[in-house]
C-alpha cells in the first residue's frame, strides 16, 4: 500500500478515535486497532500522540476552511453569499462530526499547543465572515443612503458581528449534530433567521435604542 494511502487511513482512524474518546482517553493502541495496523507502524508514520493530535487538528481545520470558502456562491447578493457559506459550514460539520469534535471540543479543552491551533482556524473563519458582512454593508451603502441610525457599521463593529456570528454557528453546529433529523440546510436557515433579520436592519443604518431600557 502506498505510504500516502496508509498514512491517510491512520489519520482517519486517529480523528475518529480522538473525536469519540477524547484526547486523554484515546491511546495509540486504540488508533492502531481502528486503522488495522500495528502500534509501531503508527509511531513510525505519525510520531508521538501529541504530534498526531496536532496533525489531526490541522487537517480538519484545513478541510473545514476549504469547504466554507468553496461553498460561498459568487456573483449573488451578500445575504445569499452568507447563507451559502453557512450551509457549507453546517454540511461539513454534520458530515464530519468526529473532525468537528476534534476542532471544537478536544483541541480547545486540553491546553497548549492544541488550543492555539484551534484558535487559528477560528480566526480565519472570523476574518472570512467579516469580509462577507463588510460586503453586505457596502452593498447596502450602494443601494440606499444611510438610515435613521447613521450609516453602515464601522470596521470594529463588523469584526464584532463576525465574532458573534461564528460563535453562534459553532454552538448551533453541536446542536445540529446531536439533534436527530436536523439538516445542514435547516441549521443554516435557523442562523440566518436569527442573525440576518437584525443585520439587515443594521445595514439600513438602524441601531438598538440603548436608552429605551434601563
Amino acid at each position: 500500500m502506498p505510504r500516502a494511502v496508509r498514512e491517510r487511513m491512520m489519520m482517519d482512524a486517529a480523528v475518529r478515535t480522538f473525536g469519540r474518546r477524547g484526547y486523554r482517553a484515546a491511546s495509540m493502541d486504540d488508533i492502531a486497532e481502528v486503522a488495522g495496523v500495528s502500534k509501531p507502524l503508527v509511531y513510525l508514520y505519525l510520531n508521538s500522540k501529541e504530534e498526531l493530535f496536532i496533525a489531526c487538528i490541522r487537517r480538519e481545520a484545513a478541510a473545514l476552511l476549504e469547504a466554507v470558502t468553496a461553498g460561498v456562491q459568487p456573483g449573488v447578493s451578500a445575504d445569499l453569499q452568507l447563507r451559502s457559506g453557512l450551509g457549507a459550514f453546517f454540511a461539513h460539520t454534520t458530515e464530519h462530526p468526529d473532525g468537528w469534535s476534534v476542532l471544537h471540543r478536544q483541541a480547545r479543552t486540553h491546553g497548549e499547543p492544541f488550543a492555539r491551533e484551534a484558535a487559528k482556524v477560528r480566526d480565519e473563519l472570523v476574518a472570512f465572515v467579516t469580509q462577507l458582512i463588510g460586503a453586505a454593508a457596502r452593498e447596502a451603502d450602494t443601494g440606499r443612503g444611510a438610515g435613521p441610525g447613521g450609516g453602515a457599521p464601522a470596521d470594529r463593529e463588523l469584526a464584532g458581528l463576525a465574532q458573534a456570528l461564528v460563535g453562534a454557528a459553532e454552538s448551533l453546529a453541536g446542536w445540529a449534530i446531536e439533534t436527530p433529523g436536523v439538516s445542514a440546510k435547516e441549521a443554516a436557515a435557523t442562523l440566518m433567521n436569527f442573525s440576518w433579520m437584525g443585520l439587515g436592519r443594521l445595514m439600513d443604518g438602524e441601531r438598538w435604542p440603548a436608552t429605551a431600557r434601563r
